[in-house]
């Protein structure tokens, strides 16, 4: 007896991923995958969150009164009773240091955050809508970048030097601090406002706030998230520059007046290194850590580093 032929057409398919295909990554897979890939953002965060942690958890376990004057053996040099020494005017420095860490970071997150703020509301109307307001600010961000920001904040924080705190100096600062993310949030709206979704939604009957608002402000926060930073980084570099010439808060210890009472009584001529040596490392730790973030951030705002990755 025959067999019957077997029917090729009637076996089941078998089905075969398609190379390359994945599914779908969950935001923290994708957040994990991130990290993996780029290590600076992870080390410079986790720099960054560790200097704020001290300023946070520093006051449990070292009494801040300390920082005030006379409050301890004037230029004691580090030992078991004093873990960083004590400067001319009798503050014990580790107090000095969780004091004054706080409030430099303060200057820079309001000076940076200010100044950011007032970038992209003139960025934004600025590149958007043109015309004149387009032209009295394209013409103020120029004029102002040519003028030397330090010789500026220098003459005005020389003027209110009686009654600057910590508050005041990071207004001063924020004074200046809007003119590099104006013209480069403009350069970006300028790029975008052309674009198919945009005319999309211009066509729909959407205003020019809610283009702003809906459209371009979601596309562009990978680029304010690593403009924020670089803010942040600028705005401390300024207020170190504006305290080492004495032109900080007088009563209030950050960490570039502690460098500015070192320059004054000599501490360095002296030999009293434990004195101008901390804030400086501490300074370091936290531009390096902000400067790492940076590079981290660059590669959700640029495009082509997207790619490569």
């Amino acid at each position: 007896m025959a067999e019957a032929p077997i029917d090729l057409t009637a076996a089941p398919a078998i089905s075969v991923p398609e190379r390359g295909a994945s599914r779908d990554r969950t935001p923290a897979e994708a957040i994990l995958a991130y990290c993996r890939r780029n290590p600076h953002v992870v080390v410079g965060l986790g720099m960054v969150l560790a200097l704020i942690l001290i300023g946070i958890i520093g006051p449990l376990f070292v009494d801040m009164k300390n920082a005030d004057p006379l409050s301890a053996l004037p230029a004691q040099a580090p030992s078991r009773q004093y873990l960083l020494g004590t400067d001319d005017q009798g503050r014990e420095l580790l107090a000095v240091m969780i004091a004054g860490l706080p409030a430099t970071m303060r200057i820079g997150f309001l000076a940076g955050g200010i100044g950011l703020a007032i970038g992209i509301v003139l960025g934004f109307l600025s590149g958007y809508l043109g015309g004149v307001l387009d032209a009295i600010v394209r013409i103020a961000v120029d004029t102002l970048l040519t003028v030397p920001g330090l010789l500026i904040l220098i003459t005005v924080a020389a003027s209110i030097k009686t009654f600057i705190s910590v508050n005041i100096m990071a207004l001063v600062i924020a004074s200046l601090a809007w003119r590099y993310p104006t013209r480069i949030v403009r350069a970006q709206v300028l790029t975008m406002r052309e674009r198919a979704y945009v005319q999309v939604a211009r066509r729909s009957g959407m205003n020019a706030v809610e283009i702003i608002v809906r459209e371009l402000l979601p596309n562009l926060f990978p680029f304010l998230a690593a403009s924020f930073v670089s803010a942040v980084f600028g705005a401390i570099l300024f207020s170190i520059g504006l305290e080492a010439l004495g032109l900080g808060p007088q009563n209030q210890p950050t960490l570039g007046m502690t460098i500015y009472w070192a320059i004054r009584f000599n501490a360095l001529l002296r030999g009293m290194w434990w004195w101008w040596v901390p804030p400086i490392v501490v300074l370091a730790t936290l531009f390096f850590g902000l400067l790492l973030l940076t590079i981290g951030l660059d590669e959700i705002a640029n495009p082509r580093l997207r790619r490569a990755a």
